[in-house]
């Protein structure tokens, strides 16, 4: 019974996490296609620059709903925590390289975060405290997303240690995802949220 009702929650997060809320909303205020302008990511930060704070914080609030749903549903289904992180990190792939459309995705942050939210609000709440302090401070959503990927798998030890190895796997894909950003990072390169907006303004 477990096997199969892995398999079966692992294929709808993956099609969950395929539903690229960027484009949707990109569509629906009429802004410029997020994976063709600004950074070409289609997620929340993106969508900040190409269109401001509203349209962006409802592709937060959708990309979070991503990982949250199938995560507890799985967990409401008795699912043990490293099943959990193949459902969680299956939502995050879905969003990564999602089915509908072309395969062309995100970086898949904010739904890594919505899929640790079932495990518990008070690591979810440090870590969401800890990506914006590094935004604010730094300017950059990449940094502030590759900061809190090293740190979740140490918190999630010292707060929910069942759930290091899920939250090892999510942390593991959004860093490999995150390769071209530290390169930018490195070089000097990489845009600064803030400057962007500055620039559209």
């Amino acid at each position: 019974m477990i096997i199969p009702l892995t398999i079966l929650m692992v294929i709808l997060a993956y099609l969950a996490g395929s539903l690229s809320s960027a484009v949707v909303v990109a569509r629906f205020y009429k802004l410029p296609a997020p994976r063709q302008h600004g950074s070409k990511n289609p997620g929340a930060a993106n969508i900040l620059r190409l269109g401001g704070t509203k349209p962006a914080v409802f592709v937060l609030l959708c990309d979070l709903a991503k990982g949250i749903i199938p995560v507890w549903c799985s967990y409401f289904l008795g699912l043990e925590p490293f099943i959990l992180g193949l459902v969680a990190v299956a939502a995050c792939i879905g969003h990564i390289f999602p089915i509908f459309f072309e395969f062309k995705g995100g970086k898949g942050v904010a739904t890594a975060l919505g899929a640790m939210l079932p495990i518990g609000l008070d690591l979810t709440g440090i870590l969401l405290a800890s990506w914006l302090v590094a935004l604010v401070v730094t300017g950059y959503s990449s940094l502030a997303a590759i900061f809190a990927s090293f740190l979740a798998p140490v918190l999630t030890y010292f707060i929910k240690p069942d759930y290091t190895s899920a939250v090892s796997m999510l942390c593991l894909l959004i860093l490999i995802r995150h390769q071209p950003n530290i390169a930018r990072l490195w070089r000097g390169e990489e845009p600064k949220v803030w400057k962007k907006i500055a620039k559209k303004k």
